[in-house]
């Protein structure tokens, strides 16, 4: 196995706590099975990701709307208030980057599926951003994880090699589209096993 030279980091789920919930808690007055029931009939995960794949907020809005008019209020809150989904770094996740950083024999780096309309407030939320020498943004490319092309814009934008990265995410699916572009990926589930599964690969901190 060549040696590891390069990190590669998902920011929402591994660095970033992201959750639609803490808005539609509040709307819906804590009443989890309506919150439940408007993720996952109205404002879905699918309907958010087409924004991380490049599509413009206000198409998004304009298209749901068109589907459930009697919930436009309530659509139209998703990205206006937005920012609130956002719940802070996670902590164990930081931490880990913070520690390769201080050792700094590897190049950091940062591939998320993330809308381009609301990621400058990412940036200038998070100082820990500044760590990387580059962050693909799935808006910006029009695409998105775990689809072969955002794989292949981070490794040649940056003319890494697949074999001497690794790719953390904590979606499966995710992980599974970076190995299938021949990059090392390990699924992130806590900072004891992360730690563990770079150790494995050589990665040391």
């Amino acid at each position: 196995m060549k040696k590891i030279d390069t990190i590669i980091f998902d920011l929402g789920g591994v660095l970033i706590d992201w959750n639609p919930k803490y808005v539609y808690r509040d709307v819906f007055n804590g009443d989890e099975a309506k919150v439940d029931w408007f993720l996952n009939t109205i404002c879905t995960h699918e309907w958010n990701e087409e924004h991380d794949a490049g599509r413009l907020i206000e198409e998004g809005n304009t298209l749901l709307i068109e589907q459930f008019p009697e919930h436009e209020a309530l659509i139209r809150t998703y990205y206006e208030r937005w920012t609130e989904m956002l719940g802070g770094p996670i902590k164990e996740g930081v931490a880990i980057l913070e520690k390769l950083k201080q050792v700094n024999n590897h190049q950091l780096y940062a591939l998320t599926n993330w809308s381009a309309e609301t990621f400058p407030v990412a940036i200038e939320r998070y100082d820990f951003l500044q760590y990387f020498k580059g962050i693909v943004v799935s808006g910006r490319e029009k695409t998105r994880k775990p689809f072969a092309e955002i794989y292949e814009i981070i490794l040649k934008r940056y003319n890494l090699s697949p074999k001497s990265s690794v790719f953390i995410d904590d979606s499966l699916r995710n992980v599974e589209g970076a190995r299938a572009a021949g990059i090392n990926a390990i699924q992130f589930k806590n900072s004891q096993q992360l730690t563990n599964e770079l150790n494995h690969l050589g990665v040391h901190f």
